[in-house]
């Protein structure tokens, strides 16, 4: 009989981020990924990827006949668990801190964990267990009086500290055994500092009345910024959920979103359909600024426009599909081989391939942000109109070529018809900004592409036998990504053909009330081996589908098991298995949380009108 796995499931974990670093939490409290003090940095607890060597930051009753619970604190992203036991309560409270210090001297970056006694007595037991470098570092921990350590190695360095005391059990790692009683506080500090500052000046505890005031104002400032999140009715509290999940990938300094928090967390467990998604991708930002807008949070959109043009240098030919999220353009995809991977699955992944990829959806991306947003009144100036005219004629130049599609296949490029349908947006919106702007532009010229685009998809990306949009050019395959076309205004929701097509889309790709986002080696060739779960994203891409052709009933029944599959905190995978009934891949994904806001928006407005 082989031994349980150590790995909790996916669904166990809590994120905690300050819109710069990023956190996983276990239900037990154990902190078991953590990259400090950028989240597509190296890991500094990291045992997610490898239990043995990954590190990580744990906090448990040292009774083993205690009850947990756990939860966010109310419209924010600070988490708060429950340990109850026949001897008392107690509750913990996880973050990183958010405030004005980010703009003045001292640590950048602060993880807290704030302990209250509730009720009785607890006892706990923690361990710091610090590994650089995506666990290949095993840190240099000195103390430095009090109750303070730190953790050095390379570039990286930690200041710890707590109320009580702490013992070093070896070079590497912290422990401690305490109890707080009702009416208690204890707090355990992890900021992240340069080396050279610990060797310059030392490690600089914060006073314990001070660090209150930072988890107050952390749960402050979340409120202030979920407040402003704009949907009434039943779906109103998911859909504050899914904002604060993207606005946690979002980093403030420079307007980049995250596609996740995580690398490497597999497809399919065992396999190695493993990728670092902690980058920030055109297609999924644009998308994540598109749903956060909708409802009412327009600041980031605005952030991410900046960061596009800046990251391209202002020249759309330098456009890229994705980025660090500083705007690092190399990301240069390697694979570590000193880790296990998530339940043995290998390769674990830093960097992506996918960087250099052609995908030409991202122009017609790009226009289209820009067209909504020029609808609310925010029109692009004479630079951002000069960086739009170059990509809408690359649009127009090639727009016949193959490309990797919105899956970024590693196979060989296809005429994907949503690319082409993409490139005709990115057209389109060109003309109606040229016009309502008024702009100068080859309009005459984009217009004859336009048609021409037109005319190839409905001849080549769609089967006149079936009445159906294809995969493909001259294929037969299905396509969840094809669901966007009328989000596009390619076609209405309630054309004949997007009624055929989403009718098959729904009965060809289902995996169990769920869907796949295409069936892998029916026509198109991904390049990968082994299978992948149902895509949670198109999932609700079809309940949004189905609302906006006034299917309700169909709508709600698909919008109801999708989000059956998020834990109980509201965070959402990337895929799904049906069968095992389990999460899979990285965690949590933007993709699923801004279609989820988009279904529910749908959904919302259908409500209204009936």
């Amino acid at each position: 009989m082989s031994e349980p796995s150590p790995y909790p499931p996916i669904a166990d974990y809590a994120l905690i981020s300050d819109c710069r670093s990023a956190a996983l939490v276990s239900s037990s409290g154990s902190i078991d990924w953590c990259c400090i003090p950028r989240l597509d940095e190296g890991s500094c607890f990291g045992r997610l990827l490898d239990w043995e060597q990954g590190g990580f930051c744990s906090l448990d009753p040292a009774d083993g006949e205690t009850t947990l619970f756990r939860r966010y604190v109310d419209g924010t992203l600070v988490l708060e668990t429950t340990f109850r036991s026949s001897g008392g309560e107690a509750q913990l409270f996880d973050c990183f801190t958010i405030d004005e210090s980010h703009k003045r001297e001292g640590p950048r970056c602060r993880l807290l964990r704030v302990i209250d006694g509730v009720r009785g007595h607890t006892d706990l037991r923690l361990q710091v267990v610090p590994r650089f470098d995506y666990g290949e570092v095993e840190p240099w921990l000195r103390h430095h009086g009090m109750h303070v350590y730190s953790a050095t190695g390379g570039d990286d360095a930690l200041m710890i500290s707590t109320d009580f005391g702490l013992t070093m059990t070896d070079r590497h790692t912290l422990e401690a055994t305490f109890a707080v009683r009702a009416g208690e506080r204890a707090r355990i500090s992890i900021a992240f500092v340069p080396p050279n500052e610990i060797e310059v000046v030392g490690p600089q505890p914060t006073e314990d009345a001070e660090l209150d005031q930072k988890l107050e104002h952390t749960i402050e400032w979340w409120r202030e910024w979920s407040s402003q999140v704009q949907l009434k009715g039943p779906e109103g509290p998911g859909v504050v959920s899914s904002a604060i999940v993207l606005k946690a990938l979002t980093n403030t300094d420079t307007g980049a979103i995250a596609a996740a928090a995580t690398t490497s967390l597999p497809e399919s467990p065992g396999g190695n359909r493993n990728w670092d998604y902690r980058y920030s991708w055109v297609r999924d930002s644009c998308f994540s600024v598109r749903s956060l807008a909708d409802i009412g949070c327009r600041a980031e959109a605005d952030a991410f426009r900046g960061f596009i043009e800046r990251s391209a240098a202002g020249r759309a030919e330098d456009l890229q599909i994705m980025y660090g999220l500083g705007g690092e353009r190399r990301l240069t995809e390697v694979t570590l081989d000193h880790l296990s991977g998530y339940r043995g699955s290998t390769p674990v992944r830093v960097g992506n391939a996918a960087e250099d990829q052609v995908q030409l959806d991202v122009f017609g991306l790009l226009v289209e942000q820009t067209w909504r947003w020029h609808q609310r009144g925010r029109s692009p100036d004479d630079d951002y109109w000069r960086f739009l005219l170059a990509l809408i004629d690359a649009a127009a130049e090639h727009w016949q070529e193959p490309d990797r599609g919105i899956w970024e296949i590693r196979g060989e490029p296809c005429h994907f018809t949503h690319s082409k349908v993409m490139c005709w947006a990115a057209l389109d919106r060109g003309i109606r900004l040229a016009e309502e702007c008024l702009r100068r532009a080859p309009v005459k010229r984009w217009g004859k592409v336009r048609d021409e685009v037109r005319a190839a998809v409905e001849s080549e990306g769609y089967d006149p036998d079936r009445g159906v949009f294809v995969q493909t050019f001259g294929g037969s395959a299905l396509d969840a990504a094809l669901l966007l076309l009328p989000s596009l205004e390619f076609v209405a929701y309630d054309d004949e053909r997007m009624l055929r097509t989403t009718d098959a889309i729904s009965e060809e790709l289902a995996a169990a009330s769920l869907l796949r986002r295409y069936l892998p080696g029916k026509e198109m060739k991904d390049g990968l081996e082994g299978e992948e779960g149902a895509f949670m994203p198109c999932s609700f891409w079809l309940a949004e589908c189905l609302a906006r052709q006034g299917r309700l009933e169909r709508a709600r029944s698909v919008f109801d098991r999708t989000v059956s599959t998020g834990n109980e905190l509201g965070l959402f995978p990337e895929e799904y298995d049906p069968e095992a009934d389990e999460m899979l891949g990285n965690f949590p994904q933007a993709l699923t949380h801004f279609s989820h806001i988009a279904a529910a928006v749908a959904l919302t407005e259908l409500a209204q009108q009936l």
